[in-house]
């Protein structure tokens, strides 16, 4: 198994990434139902920088230490049902204990009945409150799966994004070697534009790498003689997507013709993108060469091999108990 790193895939700044909580509100309340309770006034400028979230059962109780504020809180039956069974004296102080901490958010799951007391002490402190009827566990599935997403850590590398056969193949290549062009060709055989020139890939789990375009360049190619190109225009929406996630990466390279190509496809090669191996292939252009052709078959060969069929060993198998057969006549 060759295994080749390009570094500038893995020099990832230390930068802090943060979504804004209306983003994050918006998307929320189209996939479980999330509304406002109180929002203050500096609503759109709060910023998400955590990925974690918190339920804060021990807070109410009393302890407080390893409490951190920036991290969305999330009351559901536990939290809720403690503070029911305290007097209105005692919640009432529990309550404020917990809001002069000033979290950042909360967000109340099971459409539970708000208590007075809160939102009171929520303006006193501008802390936003929400409320779903989303059940707890499913709720923070979501809020988590979000954050990983829009929270994660990322890097810009030049490129070609396309998805093929439900592959998200990431096409690298020096300038002229034809990877926008195959990328049009791609999509006017039915697959879908994700990123020309400039893919943002972002690290959303310690096995997966989605990909995506930059806000400026979306949906765009620049076609050499042509100038720039929108895709989603010309080939309409099903043309194109918004995100996928990184199966393979195809390297596209002149033809040398002393270079020796794989023909067998025994030797597995990755590139460590991130601290991730995504399985890589190197093709060779030259003129006569149908790129996009090749590209769609190495999608499906790709997605194969995931599905625990790899024709190169099948056939590597088929081939020895040929060889043996022949040698015992």
């Amino acid at each position: 198994m060759n295994n080749f790193d390009i570094m500038s895939f893995n020099s990832v700044s230390n930068e802090t990434y943060y979504v804004k909580l209306g983003l994050l509100e918006s998307y929320l309340g189209v996939t479980v139902g999330l509304k406002k309770i109180y929002t203050p006034d500096n609503f759109e400028e709060i910023l998400i920088s955590r990925t974690d979230v918190h339920r804060p059962g021990l807070v109410f109780a009393g302890f407080f230490e390893y409490f951190e504020a920036d991290r969305i809180q999330i009351i559901g039956n536990t939290e809720y049902s403690y503070l029911r069974s305290l007097d209105d004296s005692e919640r009432r102080q529990c309550l404020k204990r917990y809001f002069d901490l000033k979290p950042i958010c909360t967000m109340i799951t099971h459409n539970l009945q708000i208590f007075p007391e809160a939102i009171e002490f929520a303006q006193e402190n501008n802390v936003p409150i929400f409320q779903t009827e989303e059940k707890t566990s499913a709720f923070m599935a979501a809020l988590i799966a979000k954050l990983n997403v829009e929270l994660a850590p990322r890097i810009t590398r030049h490129g070609v994004f396309v998805e093929v056969y439900g592959e998200g193949i990431f096409i690298l290549g020096g300038s002229g070697v034809g990877k926008s062009e195959t990328a049009i060709e791609l999509v006017k055989r039915g697959h879908r534009l994700i990123a020309d020139d400039a893919v943002e890939i972002k690290k959303v789990s310690a096995i997966a790498l989605i990909g995506t375009a930059p806000e400026l360049t979306r949906h765009y190619v620049e076609l050499r003689g042509i100038g720039m190109i929108d895709i989603r225009r010309i080939f309409g929406m099903g043309a194109v997507k918004l995100t996928e996630r990184i199966d393979l990466i195809i390297k596209l390279e002149m033809r040398e013709e002393e270079k020796v190509y794989e023909r067998f496809g025994l030797d597995s090669e990755y590139i460590k993108v991130m601290g991730i191996d995504i399985p890589a292939i190197t093709i060779p252009v030259q003129p006569g060469r149908n790129l996009a052709i090749i590209i769609e078959v190495a999608a499906m060969n790709n997605r194969q091999k995931k599905m625990g069929y790899d024709t190169a060993v099948e056939f590597n198998k088929k081939l020895m108990e040929h060889m043996n057969a022949e040698q015992d006549r």
